[in-house]
């Protein structure tokens, strides 16, 4: 899988992740990542795990949340 963002440069280079919002593949120049706390949905607030999760999305999703 390549790159979609280097794709719309009409450049190929190899995806090394995907975007959990949008899906798209992203290469490592393209990836956001961010630990994120992981809690429990019937329990707000309640943290499932101590140590965070990663978190990897394509520039467009993190703007589109960062705008939120």
């Amino acid at each position: 899988m390549n790159c979609y963002e280097c794709v719309q440069l009409d450049r190929t280079v190899a995806a090394v992740a995907v975007c959990s919002v949008c899906g798209a593949g992203v290469c490592a120049d393209h990836v956001r990542t961010e630990r994120k706390q992981l809690r429990e949905p019937a329990n707000p607030g309640k943290v499932i795990h101590e140590e965070p999760a990663r978190r990897l999305t394509c520039p467009v999703c993190r703007h589109a949340e960062e705008s939120v």
